[in-house]
């Protein structure tokens, strides 16, 4: 059965009007959300902890910036711009102690931290979910240009009767209902969206790449040859395929792409592949995944930071980095380290 999708006319800024609106965090997704909901006539106010690199930010575009308390208590309704292993934190310290006796609506743009409970929120709360399929300076850029990103719109507790209206007047605030929004469930966009990061877009995807790489370059190919092979056409192959699908991507490449694709592919991606999706997932539906994920944010990130270090030393980074520097069209980003206060996907 086809998703439900809302659109501008299933949205009414009015259930917003004479209200505050406080974005918690001024990163990617947070600047989007603030300036493209002031654009569309809201009072917007931004929550930063004491100390925050985001205030001077958030302050030259014309943002009152309180302390997160304080933001929780001035707000009506707020979104969770923070990244997911400190929203626990932060929302013991700062968001719980000062949402009052009730009626105020929490929104979150992933399910994460209440889907697998490390958020324990009261019954005094609306609790919801409003996630736009695109990062910050895309729904940024969309709103702009008069048209919107699409998003999810998600209701896990609805103390007043009223959470998937404001859901949705936020939804429409940033854009996201002109392109139009799917109603999902806490539980679905988490382990989805965990899914598609670890099997396929990141994991998968990046993996992928390197052991094709690798594979040339043991064979004794030169390794420019490998990373244009294996990394710089990815993007060609996946913008074909976000524009007209994997069949229309078959239809615009080569008689010899295309049957090396449909005899081979399943070769790489074979019985045993699934199986290992199929892990993935009952690790992300069982919780053993988050469970690993908190024990190592909470250990000092030792492994993480290991792996990570070891991917930067792969030898298909420093070839990338000599090959960019020959193709002044391909947009240059140095964002190591360069990650704002409080961002997110």
């Amino acid at each position: 059965m086809p998703a439900k999708v809302h659109t501008d006319r299933d949205a009414d800024l009015k259930n917003l009007k004479g209200k505050t609106l406080a974005v918690l965090g001024f990163g990617s997704q947070g600047h989007a959300h603030a300036m493209n909901l002031r654009d569309s006539g809201l009072k917007v106010i931004v929550g930063l902890y004491p100390g925050s690199k985001s205030k001077a930010a958030a302050e030259k575009k014309g943002f009152k910036v309180y302390e997160t308390g304080e933001a929780v208590r001035r707000a009506d309704v707020m979104l969770v711009a923070i990244p997911d292993m400190k929203q626990a934190d932060v929302w013991a310290k700062s968001i719980s102690p000062n949402l009052g006796k009730g009626g105020k609506t929490v929104l979150f743009i992933h399910g994460l931290s209440i889907h697998y409970k490390l958020i324990k929120p009261g019954r005094n709360v609306d609790i919801a979910m409003v996630a736009p399929k695109g990062p910050g300076h895309v729904v940024r850029a969309q709103y702009t240009e008069g048209k919107g990103v699409p998003g999810l719109v998600a209701v896990q507790q609805d103390t007043t009767g009223h959470a998937l209206k404001t859901a949705l007047a936020w939804a429409k605030g940033i854009g996201a209902t002109r392109a139009g929004v799917i109603k999902t469930t806490f539980k679905e966009e988490t382990e989805t969206d965990l899914f598609g990061e670890q099997a396929v877009l990141c994991g998968g995807a990046s993996e992928l790449v390197k052991v094709g790489f690798e594979t040339l370059v043991k064979a004794g190919y030169q390794p420019e040859m490998a990373y244009f092979e294996c990394l710089h056409e990815l993007k060609l192959i996946v913008d074909l395929m976000v524009e007209s699908g994997i069949s229309g991507m078959r239809f615009s490449i080569s008689e010899t792409a295309k049957y090396g694709d449909i005899t081979r592919g399943p070769r790489v991606v074979n019985k045993s592949s699934r199986k290992a999706m199929e892990q993935i997932l009952r690790e992300i539906q069982s919780g053993k995944f988050t469970r690993q994920w908190v024990a190592e944010y909470k250990g000092g990130l030792k492994n993480y930071n290991r792996l990570l270090k070891q991917g930067e030393n792969h030898p298909i980074e420093k070839t990338g980095q000599r090959l960019r520097a020959l193709m002044p069209w391909v947009q240059k980003r140095n964002i190591k380290g360069a990650q704002a206060d409080y961002t997110t996907k």
